[in-house]
């Protein structure tokens, strides 16, 4: 399917700029089987080579996943699904999943991460164990991304602060300089510009320089994104939420991440080397939605040939 059927130039919005398309560039969505499930086809919606994330909620059966994968890849993007430590019970269980993504899905990306239950299931409760366990390398996947938190995260840092947070970090950070792994760090999604520049630019202060992908909430409605957020620990940038949700004249319009990737958009042109590299959306609203939006707005999508 043509590009060309993807940027509408005469159907653009006034509000897209070249800033805000080259910020768009290679953009990364994240589904679920069950909404996966719901798109008839997502070459409808997605160009080729979009990065697609599955998120592996609890509960969710190991055959479920794959088939989402294999599907996906079938039908043209480049699939990375997540890999919770909590809920993987030890590494046999781990090199399964990994060659069964790989069997049947060519998979050769994931994201990991620890997970959202409190109590592990077996041996594994971070991602750098699974890190460590040394089978994402012998199994030749060549990207390995793990999660960023640019407005802390108290399931590690239970006192408020980041201590825990950046010492995995650097952890990580060696990991990435010893192994030949392709490393980012996904986000949390956040609606506050000014943050997440502070959050990135103490990263590389701190000799952290592993490309982020931020975490951005797609289309919905206020009253989604509050929950979703809380559900998440979504922190200081909840604000910018909750000061809309005190007019009352907006209460049923959706909300859009306008502004948050405009004011990202403008900070990564006036300063090349910031180390937000990709746009990673959270489709809160809907896939159908937050694929539109990008559309709209300018992002082409499609991951970049050295990225892949």
């Amino acid at each position: 399917m043509s590009l060309l059927q993807f940027k509408r130039k005469e159907e653009t919005p006034a509000a897209v700029t070249p800033e805000v398309e080259a910020f768009l560039d290679g953009y990364s969505i994240e589904v679920m089987p069950r909404t996966a499930e719901k798109i008839e086809d997502f070459r409808a919606l997605l160009p080729a080579g979009t990065r697609v994330y599955i998120a592996h909620i609890e509960g969710t059966p190991i055959e479920d996943m794959v088939k989402t994968a294999s599907r996906l890849a079938g039908e043209g993007y480049v699939v990375m699904p997540h890999f919770p430590a909590r809920i993987i019970q030890d590494a046999a269980m781990l090199g399964d999943w990994i060659a069964r993504y790989q069997g049947e899905a060519g998979v050769s990306q994931a994201l990991l991460l620890a997970g959202g239950v409190d109590k592990p299931y077996g041996d594994f409760h971070s991602s750098m164990q699974l890190l460590e366990t040394g089978l994402f390398d012998k199994a030749g996947f060549k990207r390995l991304h793990v999660a960023g938190h640019p407005e802390g995260n108290k399931d590690i840092d239970p006192d408020g602060s980041t201590r825990n947070v950046m010492d995995a970090l650097g952890w990580k950070q060696a990991f990435s300089q010893r192994t030949d792994a392709e490393m980012a760090l996904a986000t949390q999604f956040c609606f506050e510009a000014g943050p997440v520049i502070e959050w990135a630019d103490m990263l590389r202060e701190n000799g952290i320089d592993i490309p982020v992908h931020i975490g951005v909430a797609g289309p919905a409605k206020l009253q989604t994104l509050i929950k979703f957020s809380i559900a998440c620990g979504v922190g200081a940038s909840l604000r910018v939420l909750q000061r809309r949700a005190k007019d009352v004249t907006k209460l049923l319009l959706p909300f859009e991440p306008d502004e948050f990737i405009a004011d990202l958009a403008r900070h990564k042109a006036a300063n090349p080397d910031f180390n937000i590299e990709r746009v990673h959306f959270f489709p809160l609203g809907g896939i159908k939605t937050n694929a539109n939006w990008a559309i709209e707005h300018g992002g082409a999508s499609g991951v970049p040939a050295a990225q892949a």
